[in-house]
């Protein structure tokens, strides 16, 4: 009763002078940035170590922890919310689990996942199964265990809450029952997607755990990068905010199988680096690609050793006998 979520986010009539925000996925992250970036005392609680802990690379939940602790967002990890009492005059003192609180709370917001509203639907009348978290399964056409019931978007177990991943498998549903396309469907393998984090993030493909998880480590071969970009040349060192960036390659290709980038401008290069990784790209095609200078993306198609393979000169198939 004395708590908001994202939702409501959208609502405040004034910015709130003190917030502390529970979480520690995008959404956490992305309005905890908000909030600190306008001037609000900003405090995230959150159960690991660390924010973004599933589903993003290492070197980008590196430097987004990294940041929060440089700005002073006032991080309470490996922590959790247990009560929250409301002053006679309105402000609010958050308590957590290992005994300490936060007084002269303005808001506190929840952002710790959600579960979907699958429940009194008639599904079960309908026959259709959900998983132990409500999400109704489907397959790979986002067809329902019931014939003819199809379903898709965030209520389902494909496990991406995204709106355009919605948009995009609605359409490919439809070119299918309606298009004459009966293979149409939307392919969840290379997904891109980008955080509003401060610094924002683009990532698309495996993660490092993810690739050694599915590959072996013995036949990946990791490039990354970790810099202050041009785009703050000619401010104080404390006020550059560092990017990094990663390809993940796999097989005597080097077929790029997750590329990874966080700092400044990442939120807008991701999509295009996102058709190559989802066409195939390798590294080698990476570098047959002139590099834009002065730009943070140059690096991507820069990476050392660029050009070489084991000491020798790595030529593009179409420069090959």
């Amino acid at each position: 009763e004395h708590a908001i979520t994202s939702d409501d986010f959208f609502d405040l009539p004034h910015q709130p002078k003190k917030v502390v925000v529970a979480g520690a996925g995008f959404i956490a992250v992305e309005l905890v940035g908000i909030f600190n970036a306008l001037g609000t005392k900003t405090s995230l609680v959150c159960r690991g170590a660390k924010v973004l802990r599933h589903g993003f690379d290492p070197i980008v939940q590196d430097v987004v922890n990294e940041e929060l602790d440089r700005t002073g967002v006032d991080m309470r990890r490996e922590n959790q919310v247990s009560a929250i009492k409301k002053g006679a005059d309105g402000k609010l003192t958050v308590k957590l689990a290992d005994g300490s609180s936060i007084g002269e709370v303005d808001q506190m917001l929840f952002a710790v996942g959600r579960t979907p509203v699958t429940e009194g639907i008639g599904l079960e009348a309908a026959g259709v199964e959900t998983d132990e978290h409500g999400f109704i399964k489907v397959d790979e056409y986002e067809r329902t265990n019931v014939p003819g019931v199809h379903a898709l978007g965030d209520a389902t177990n494909t496990a991406w809450e995204l709106t355009p991943v919605a948009i995009a498998a609605g359409r490919r549903l439809a070119d299918r029952l309606f298009g004459g396309e009966p293979n149409a469907r939307l392919e969840y393998e290379t997904i891109p997607t980008v955080v509003f984090s401060h610094p924002p993030i683009g990532t698309v493909g495996l993660t490092e755990p993810q690739a050694v998880d599915k590959y072996g480590q013995d036949g990946l071969k990791i490039y990354k990068a970790k810099f202050k970009p041009m785009h703050y040349a000619m401010c104080e060192m404390d006020k550059k905010v560092p990017m990094a960036m990663k390809l993940i390659c796999h097989g005597p290709e080097e077929k790029v199988v997750g590329l990874h980038v966080v700092g400044v401008g990442a939120d807008e290069m991701l999509q295009g680096f996102a058709v190559a990784v989802k066409m195939g790209a390798t590294k080698r095609d990476f570098d047959h690609c002139v590099a834009l200078h002065p730009t943070a993306a140059e690096e991507f198609v820069t990476m050392a050793p660029w050009g070489m393979k084991e000491g020798k000169p790595w030529l593009p198939g179409t420069l090959r006998p």
